[in-house]
């Protein structure tokens, strides 16, 4: 198993976490601010390319009644586009608490809000990331 990069898309950024080489911890990377899915997925390929990722992982925010909404559909769109750019499998998993668990991870750690909210994103895309790793059956398969 080689580098995975994860991906939580929101409306205006992208959190960015890696794992190790090894495939066993996730890291924060960063957040991309979004540009639209043409430019975000040339973006992400670029950084794909340069850490030497050979999967990707999409955080998916299903609703609660597992349904898929604009949110996931945007997440899908990003996600099928870096794949396409990449050549990489894109692999989808439920992220519909991540965002909940990073903040609340965030508060814990004493991060001040200003703080919490530049880099909430990223550490929801670990919390992603972090679930893929441990549990690849789990994970959807994408385009």
């Amino acid at each position: 198993m080689g580098r995975t990069l994860a991906l939580d898309v929101g409306t205006k950024g992208i959190g960015i976490a890696v794992s190790d080489p090894t495939g066993l911890l996730a890291s924060p990377l960063r957040t991309l601010q979004r540009k639209g899915v043409a430019k975000d997925a040339e973006a992400l390929a670029a950084l794909a390319r340069e850490l030497g990722v050979d999967t990707v992982v999409v955080g998916l925010p299903y609703e609660l009644d597992g349904t898929e909404a604009r949110s996931a559909r945007l997440a899908r769109q990003v996600g099928e586009a870096v794949g396409e750019r990449t050549g990489l499998p894109v692999r989808y998993v439920d992220e519909r608490y991540s965002s909940v668990d990073a903040h609340r991870q965030l508060i814990e750690a004493g991060m001040s809000r200003e703080r919490r909210k530049a880099v909430v994103d990223q550490q929801a895309a670990v919390i992603v990331l972090q679930a893929w790793l441990e549990h690849p059956e789990l994970a959807e398969e994408g385009g």
